[in-house]
């Protein structure tokens, strides 16, 4: 049996097309500063970024009567818009049975350790509404014939709160989420890079400078953009340019260089999420899911063309190897533990080594999973009772790989037709990527950063803990969208204009931007980007070793310094932009191998993305031939769980300190009476406890 879906529907959510953007609104006033015309724009707020979490706040600032206008490098260019996997997860309380218990789903999310406890519930409570709202604006959530929305598990789920629309869920988020940014008349400015937040002397915020190359002529040699804002939102997406191996979307730069200059605390940089998609220079997408679930056969390809069976070298029978290829599916992000007894995250493991040796690894959707030699071939009657289950379930009995995708997910295979790559006729090349920041802009439950009316969300903020459930993160953007725009418009802050005078700070902004774009630099930028992503790859990513990444650590303290004496060399003017984004992912790498070098020499073990390699470690990972020795690790301190490591850049210094988890009081409860005049006054919206 098979699913009979019409082409039609197939396109439908595979081919999603984007709105056009509205008429720009003209930059008519002028400010002329050391000898630059800078063209002005003001607003109440500016949100930095276009993807799912930016359009969310800048709607609801809008519908709160915030004048909000969007400034971003690429509309519907980011990772909400080009990236995702094979039912791209939205993460939400289950309401398609017996509902949910918040405080239950705050538990889950939070369980890897190293998360703010309100904040869990903050997603968690939240999530419903986030969620509902989308689907008001469009969103085609799947429903059962009685109006629950159908569910399934992802990776760190046992209850199975993960919905879908399908490989675009994201993408369908960003248009519903773009279409109302439109009908509300949200200016939007397209082709402009944020690279200076501008504050005043009393710390205040003033706006920020973009750079813009059709804004660049002899008045405005920079092509430089002032927006007065008294309140900025940054919502640019993750560091997807940090890491070579990365299924990022190219061009997708964050704001962490950008957020560290402005002197906003970083917390968590030590927290990735990596795991198997197809590469960037191609079309990066990840391999979850359904497309591990029907067990495809893996295999690499060496200089010589010969084929090799390698995960036969790992596991000990046919079934085994099978049952953990599939269980990939739903336990996706590489985990040190998993690598334990056999688990799922060998299969990254020894994917991370081949390529290591030179190889190319391939998955085969024409082919069962060899037989691991000496033991019986590949039979869907022999496999683990977990998988046996599902594939029953799914009525999965097919043949062949392909043959139980196209059952499972045809979506999964149009959407690898559309880039040109026919996983029905070809074998898919992948390997082991960076896939996500965990850690970003700290901040507060209202999403708040350190310096009062800077806020963050989506991957810029750092929500996130060590681990959390597939699609955790698309809900958090959400929730935390609307919790930003709640506080804005509840502080007032956006009734004042950009409080003082912004020359001075702009004149500094302007000398910082000159100071990084040389012309006689030793440093180029092809060079800064592959120093910096080869770098990152090799020594932070799914196996550190302590005194690697000591070294690392140094090498990119080096650099930041030869870039702060010489700059980086401008070979076209219209490269400006890039330049100082490639200054600002140096030093958002420096950052992350500081957060790292001192979460180790704390004595960090390994949890999460990461395995830290030690050869006194007590996890110890086999292989059918024997133990990994050279693959032996360090456990993680359950202590470790209950804090976070905050980032700070001052003096031209990278300051790093640990905080607890904040806390939330599960025995208490809300009682309207008591509660409700603080909604009523605002008092809410008061740093701390305001009940």
């Amino acid at each position: 049996m098979s699913l009979d879906i019409p082409q039609h529907i197939l396109d439908s959510l595979t081919d999603v097309d984007m709105p056009r953007l509205g008429r720009e609104p003209e930059l008519a006033e002028r400010l002329s500063v050391a000898g630059h015309g800078l063209p002005v724009f003001s607003a109440g707020a500016l949100v930095v970024g276009s993807g799912a979490a930016g359009l969310r706040a800048a709607v609801e600032l809008k519908r709160r009567g915030v004048d909000v206008a969007i400034l971003t490098q690429s509309a519907w260019g980011g990772t909400s818009a080009c990236s995702g996997s094979d039912k791209q997860t939205l993460h939400t309380a289950n309401t398609s049975d017996q509902g949910d218990n918040y405080r239950d789903m705050a538990a889950a999310i939070r369980a890897g350790g190293a998360m703010d406890e309100d904040t869990a519930y903050v997603e968690a409570v939240g999530s419903a509404r986030a969620m509902a709202s989308l689907q008001f604006l469009g969103l085609p959530l799947p429903q059962d014939r009685l109006g629950g929305t159908l569910r399934y598990k992802t990776d760190h789920d046992e209850v199975g709160r993960a919905t879908s629309c399908g490989p675009r869920t994201s993408r369908l988020m960003v248009k519903v989420l773009a279409q109302e940014a439109i009908r509300l008349g949200i200016p939007v400015f397209n082709q402009m890079t944020a690279v200076r937040i501008l504050r005043g002397e009393g710390g205040d915020v003033l706006g920020l400078v973009a750079l813009r190359a059709k804004e660049r002529g002899d008045g405005n040699p920079l092509g430089a953009v002032f927006f007065r804002a008294p309140v900025l939102v940054l919502a640019a997406g993750g560091p997807g340019e940090l890491y070579r191996d990365s299924v990022f979307p190219n061009g997708c730069f964050g704001s962490l260089g950008l957020a560290l200059e402005a002197g906003l605390d970083l917390v968590n940089l030590t927290e990735s999420q990596f795991g198997i998609g197809t590469r960037r220079e191609g079309f990066p997408w990840n391999l979850s899911g359904t497309y591990v679930q029907v067990i495809p056969h893996i295999y690499s390809v060496d200089a010589a063309g010969t084929e090799h069976h390698f995960l036969a070298d790992y596991y000990r029978s046919t079934q085994e190897l099978a049952s953990n290829v599939f269980r990939k599916g739903y336990q996706w992000p590489f985990h040190a533990t998993r690598m334990l007894d056999f688990g799922s995250s060998l299969v990254d493991l020894a994917i991370f080594h081949e390529g290591a040796l030179g190889r190319r690894v391939f998955m085969d959707f024409n082919r069962n999973p060899l037989p691991v030699p000496g033991d019986l071939p590949f039979d869907l009657g022999r496999l683990d009772a977990d998988v046996a289950a599902y594939l029953r379930k799914s009525g999965a009995d097919q043949a062949l790989p392909i043959d139980r995708l196209r059952h499972m997910n045809p979506l999964a295979i149009e959407l690898y037709r559309r880039y040109k790559v026919d996983i029905a006729a070809e074998p898919l090349e992948f390997a082991v990527n960076n896939q996500h920041m965990n850690g970003g802009i700290a901040v507060d439950v209202w999403g708040q950063s350190s310096v009062p009316g800077i806020y963050a969300v989506g991957e810029a903020a750092g929500t996130h803990g060590v681990t959390r459930p597939g699609g955790a993160a698309l809900n958090a953007g959400q929730v935390f969208g609307i919790r930003v725009a709640e506080h804005i418009a509840g502080s007032g802050r956006t009734a004042q204009p950009a409080a003082g005078d912004p020359a001075a700070a702009l004149q500094q902004a302007l000398a910082a931007i000159e100071a990084v774009a040389r012309a006689d630099s030793p440093l180029t930028l092809r060079g800064v980007r592959q120093e910096v992503q080869a770098r990152m790859s090799e020594k932070a990513g799914i196996l550190c070793a302590p005194d690697e990444v000591r070294a690392a650590l140094a090498e990119a303290h080096r650099l930041n310094a030869e870039i702060r004496q010489h700059g980086i060399r401008l070979d076209r003017p219209s490269e400006l932009a890039r330049l100082v984004q490639w200054q600002q992912m140096a030093l958002a790498s420096e950052a992350v191998l500081a957060a790292l070098d001192f979460y180790i020499a704390q004595g960090g073990g390994s949890r999460g993305a990461r395995a830290i390699r030690d050869p006194a470690g007590s996890g110890l990972p086999m292989a059918k031939a024997g133990p990994l020795e050279a693959y032996r690790f360090r456990a993680e301190s359950p202590a470790h769980r209950g804090e976070q490591i905050v980032a700070r850049l001052a003096g031209g210094k990278i300051g790093l300190s640990v905080r607890p988890n904040r806390g939330s009081d599960a025995a208490e409860r809300p009682f309207f009476e008591r509660d409700w005049p603080a909604w009523l006054t605002g008092a809410i919206y008061a740093p701390g406890d305001a009940r």
